[in-house]
């Protein structure tokens, strides 16, 4: 009687490779999506307190009676943590997988520096993401709340102005901004690799363009509001 052989150890971790990889596109253009979308709602604090205060009550509000108050962001939160964790997962997984089959460095110093920081950028945004969530909806941390009349942390357009007067705030945010461009360029460029969509000269060159053009208008429109508040452009 003929019996089936298990599959060879290499062709397995192929596969579990190729399954990560594909979850680190995956999860990662989520991020991409919701970025675009919350750096669109950034933007209204350039139109003063009453557009951006009734972009963040229509957040809450969006979709009722089918949603509760609130509801949107609840199922928005729930996709982020799923992903989070996946594209965490999927990271460190390759990473460790990385090491394993490399017993000696990197020959390329250039392929080293990239992964590099992409681990150590990556790690950086996890702390920040952390200090944002403290910052604006945790615990609504405004140092310079008195400047800004009473109820501040309830008043989400106040919050904004009164964090961003203050410039050690601001200089957390350009770094964490800048630690996400860079991530981007290359995140973005990555997972149309592994999606198969770079398999051309042009495409390829096209999926780096598409790469450094994300992570630029993304770390750009999240940058305008905290610097124009710093410079006293919005006040």
């Amino acid at each position: 009687m003929a019996t089936t052989s298990a599959p060879p150890r290499p062709a397995t971790a192929r596969r579990t490779t190729i399954a990560l990889k594909i979850l680190m596109a995956a999860t990662g253009l989520v991020f991409v999506g919701y970025v675009l979308l919350h750096m669109y709602g950034n933007l209204k604090a350039l139109g003063g307190e009453e557009a951006f205060n009734t972009y963040a009550e229509h957040l809450r509000t969006f979709g009722e009676p089918m949603l509760p108050y609130g509801g949107l962001l609840w199922v928005i939160r729930v996709v982020l943590l799923a992903s989070l964790v996946g594209h965490v997962y999927a990271a460190f997984s390759l990473w460790s997988r990385a090491g394993n089959a490399r017993r000696a460095k990197y020959a390329a110093g250039k392929a080293a520096m990239k992964t590099a920081w992409m681990r150590w950028g990556g790690l950086f945004l996890l702390l920040f993401i952390a200090w944002h969530l403290l910052h604006f909806t945790i615990l609504k941390i405004s140092p310079n709340a008195n400047a800004n009349g009473p109820d501040v942390e309830n008043n989400p357009y106040r919050l904004v102005v009164a964090s961003f007067q203050v410039p050690w705030m601001t200089l957390i945010y350009v770094l964490a901004m800048l630690a996400l461009a860079l991530h981007l360029a290359h995140g973005v460029f990555s997972a149309q690799q592994t999606l198969g969509w770079t398999g051309t000269p042009a495409a390829y060159r096209r999926a780096k363009a598409i790469g450094v053009v994300t992570a630029v208008v993304v770390a750009g429109g999240f940058l305008l509001p905290p610097l124009a508040i710093l410079f006293g452009l919005i006040k």
